[in-house]
């Protein structure tokens, strides 16, 4: 099996060689070439150690990323590459990180510490695939499995029980039994994992295609405690009917959080360290219920009253997943938010053809009346009984300051 090497990492695996060290590809860009994909990322392994990997590049071109565990990171043509020296690892007191590592000069000692048979293959040109546990057969057969023992596997790193639904989900694989089996065993030492990697791996889990048959009750019920897992099931196939992507894992962590209410949301979210930004988005979907049937335009005119456009797609995608029956519906809001929005459809006071100072200037008061002022325009411009044209817009105001004065007279 033949990889095609990415030119910059080839250059450097050369020179590696040419200065008689052992250098390979390894890990995921190895996995993702077999899997006929683009890598993302080139990691290399070799047996120089990191000061060999200074000298042979030069300092300059060299950051010391970190050297303690053997990694040195080479910028070569705008680009970044992680060089990490073979290796072992000793025990892992804390279950995340090894106390100690070792250099080693086999690569197959380094493959032997890695997580998942898939993502423990190591390449060079002159040498070929190395793959001393069978990774290239379970990419064959769609399976991700622990290297060596499983429950060893988990115990050095909690963090790997999510990484394997996380892989998982990406590549749609099954998951070998005896794996899966030691990851549940061992889920409540997900306590040890730092909240922010939760909510980073749990993230690249829900981008995943179809990921909802890989949100495993029995790991959920430690990362997300908050989350009542009789509703699982039904979240799974929400889930898995909203669009895919990490641009669109907002609309599918609603759709997962749905019965904590927005309250409950924020809640959750806030402890899993997430952005603001996250927060409000997520609990915004949750918060906001579908409308009642009303005219298309003025439903869609509504929405894009208090959301921008792209929320209004996130909301118009959760509310087909939770009501399919009335799907034609939702799509149709959405089409026509589009429209209004590549119209610049007055849709917020801000879009009215006039503004607090043109009302001033007509009479208003400034304070809550000039508020309900605007309000009121822009009810009449949304509802189609007033076009939002300057003239138009000042003699209905004239009125309602009348209207608004014998209120108060009264």
């Amino acid at each position: 099996m033949n990889i095609v090497l990415e030119p910059g990492a080839s250059a450097l695996l050369d020179a590696l060689h040419r200065a008689d060290f052992a250098a390979y590809a390894v890990g995921g860009c190895v996995r993702d070439s077999l899997l006929g994909l683009a890598p993302h990322d080139w990691d290399l392994c070799t047996a120089a150690r990191p000061e060999q990997v200074m000298e042979l590049f030069g300092e300059k071109q060299c950051i010391p990323t970190g050297l303690q565990h053997g990694t040195v990171t080479v910028k070569r043509d705008g680009k970044l590459y992680e060089i990490t020296t073979f290796r072992t690892e000793g025990n892992y007191s804390d279950g995340r990180h090894p106390d100690s590592v070792a250099f080693v000069p086999d690569v197959r000692e380094d493959l032997a510490r890695r997580d998942f048979t898939i993502n423990a293959m190591a390449y060079s040109a002159e040498e070929g695939l190395c793959d001393p546990f069978g990774g290239q057969e379970d990419l064959a057969r769609g399976v991700v499995r622990a290297v060596g023992e499983p429950l060893r596997r988990f115990e050095e790193d909690a963090l790997r029980i999510l990484r394997l639904y996380r892989f998982a989900a990406r590549f749609g694989f099954v998951i070998d039994e005896a794996t899966e089996a030691a990851a549940k065993q061992l889920a409540a030492h997900l306590d040890c994992v730092s909240v922010e990697r939760i909510e980073e791996e749990l993230d690249k889990l829900l981008s995943a295609p179809k990921p909802g048959a890989y949100l495993e009750p029995e790991v959920l019920a430690f990362v997300l405690p908050e989350l009542p897992l009789d509703f699982l099931s039904e979240a799974r196939e929400i889930i898995d009917a909203l669009p895919a992507g990490a641009e669109e894992v907002t609309t599918r962590w609603a759709a997962l959080l749905l019965p904590l209410g927005e309250d409950g949301t924020r809640k959750a979210l806030k402890r899993l360290k997430c952005s603001n930004a996250v927060i409000d988005g997520v609990s915004t979907l949750v918060k906001e219920k579908a409308p009642r049937t009303l005219p298309l335009t003025l439903q869609a005119k509504r929405l894009l009253g208090k959301y921008d456009l792209h929320t209004v797609q996130q909301l118009t995608a959760l509310w087909s997943a939770l009501q399919p029956e009335r799907k034609d519906e939702f799509t149709a809001l959405q089409k026509e938010a589009e429209t209004l929005t590549a119209q610049s459809a007055c849709c917020r006071v801000s879009q009215l053809a006039v503004n607090g100072c043109d009302l001033m200037a007509a009479g208003v008061a400034p304070g809550p009346g000039l508020r309900r002022a605007l309000e009121a325009l822009l009810e009449e411009v949304i509802t189609g009984r007033l076009p939002n044209e300057r003239a138009e817009l000042l003699a209905f105001a004239a009125k309602f300051l009348r209207l608004d004065k014998r209120k108060k007279l009264r």
